[in-house]
């Protein structure tokens, strides 16, 4: 896939690209507004690094007790290495049990591992119960975010959606009739439902328990109706002890939506009464990029897609122009470690400005790791021919600094006479559809002097 062309077709609608971008920028913005009411941010960011880091370096161990703690209070622990492992754990659950229905609350792991179309496959009609969930699966699409899947649709593409399969009013559009429409076909699923399944936010190696974080309640509707539960795990989502869970809680919420907390942070440790809890600890490629040391950190990630709502790239060329489950920064650099040669394209989608580093709850270096996915690519030869001629004359150019000043001296003229060629190109995306800004009408040191007069 490459996501230059991905992204170019997201740009041919120029009115729903500039949208996308200012949604997910005054999300952002509310992020920012909720971190600085915290005084001690960087505190709980530091504290949240170092237990990650704890986590990654006694992995095993913290898995093996988790195993143990989960076992003893009856809850019923599986272990899958690859995504075609756990769909086949996860379909024998359901027809030992004998059910043609399952509820699903969102759980990016799920879609990591093409979840939903294995059942359908073997005749499993899978309902997706977070809202921004369900809208993408009757839209026959992936989410686009890993927070606000349907952020790319609008509302009156939802009510049309809507009025398809819910039969809601013709060119119903306002929110509050959709959710509420929303939310009585649900609750039928919900009532009649036997088997649910979930995904994990946080696992705690020290009680065995696990933590599910959402704003909706579907999650809540979902377990405790259904008489079984099962729990999808990344292995990379256990903490050590209960007492850590408060550093998480606080930094998931206010990084993701800009919320002080999740509406609900619900807390599973036992099956109730006659009831099963399996939790299904994955690793699917983890472990191999545990192994990679300049970018194991990338496993710190608790999934608030804050490095996508501040990246510039991101916010214009929307989730699906990534090709892969996780897009946006921290996707850049998870899925080349699944196939490199795939999403090669990915870790060139990022100016580097670093904006995702400083907002990372959990301290990812995320734009030096995108840095360092290129130079793996560029040496396993993964470029287009284009990119390597390009940058073998570039390097000619910055090694040798008569030809550095003699190119910067052309550069200076082709935008002097040329400005509109080179941002409105074809090739140019990024800048397709732009105003050059006028050019200004006196140097620089006219300038100066004009200003230094008038002061």
């Amino acid at each position: 896939m490459n996501h230059a062309l991905e992204a170019a077709k997201f740009n041919q609608d120029v009115p729903r690209t500039n949208w996308h971008d200012e949604t997910l920028w005054f999300v952002r913005n509310k992020r920012d507004l909720a971190v600085k009411a915290v005084p001690e941010w960087e505190q709980l960011r530091e504290w949240a690094s170092q237990i990650k880091a704890n986590v990654l370096a006694n992995l095993d161990e913290y898995l093996i007790a988790f195993e143990e703690n989960a076992t003893r209070n009856g809850i019923r622990v599986h272990w899958a290495k690859d995504a075609a492992e756990h769909n086949r754990i996860v379909l024998g659950i359901l027809q030992a049990k004998g059910v043609r229905r399952m509820a699903k609350s969102k759980s990016m792991l799920t879609e990591e591992c093409h979840l939903n179309q294995f059942l359908v496959e073997n005749g499993i009609e899978v309902v997706d119960t977070d809202l921004g969930e369900r809208v993408v699966q009757f839209a026959n699409q992936p989410p686009s975010h890993i927070v606000l899947p349907a952020i790319h649709m609008k509302k009156e593409e939802i009510g049309e959606l809507f009025h398809e399969k819910l039969g809601t009013e013709k060119g119903a559009s306002d929110p509050k009739y959709l959710t509420e429409a929303a939310r009585q076909h649900l609750r039928e699923i919900f009532l009649q439902n036997k088997v649910a399944l979930t995904g994990v936010n946080f696992a705690i190696a020290e009680t065995g328990g696990f933590v599910v974080c959402t704003n909706e309640g579907n999650a809540d509707m979902g377990a405790h109706i259904a008489d079984v539960h099962i729990a999808s795990m990344g292995i990379e989502k256990i903490i050590p002890k209960q007492e850590h869970l408060g550093v998480f809680l606080r930094l998931l919420a206010r990084s993701a939506t800009g919320q002080a907390i999740t509406t609900y942070s619900s807390h599973f440790f036992k099956p109730k009464k006659g009831g099963e809890i399996h939790v299904i600890l994955v690793d699917n490629g983890r472990t191999e990029q545990l192994g990679r040391a300049d970018f194991r950190k990338s496993l710190y990630c608790i999934r608030c897609g804050a490095c996508m709502n501040t990246c510039p790239v991101y916010r214009r060329s929307g989730g699906h122009s990534y090709g892969y489950t996780v897009p946006g920064p921290i996707g850049s650099i998870l899925s080349p470690n699944v196939d490199m040669r795939e999403y090669a394209s990915l870790p060139f989608a990022s100016t580097l400005c670093g904006s995702c580093t400083d907002v990372c709850p959990v301290k990812i270096d995320i734009h030096q790791q995108l840095y360092k996915w290129r130079q793996v690519i560029a040496r396993e030869g993964l470029l287009p021919a284009s990119k390597r001629q390009g940058m073998k004359v570039l390097g000619k150019i910055f090694a040798n600094p008569g030809l550095y000043r003699m190119a910067g001296k052309v550069g200076r003229s082709a935008l002097r006479f040329a400005p509109e060629f080179l941002v409105n190109h074809p090739l140019n995306v990024w800048a397709k559809n732009r105003q050059m800004p006028e050019p200004p009408k006196e140097s620089f040191r006219e300038w100066y002097l004009r200003n230094r007069r008038q002061q």
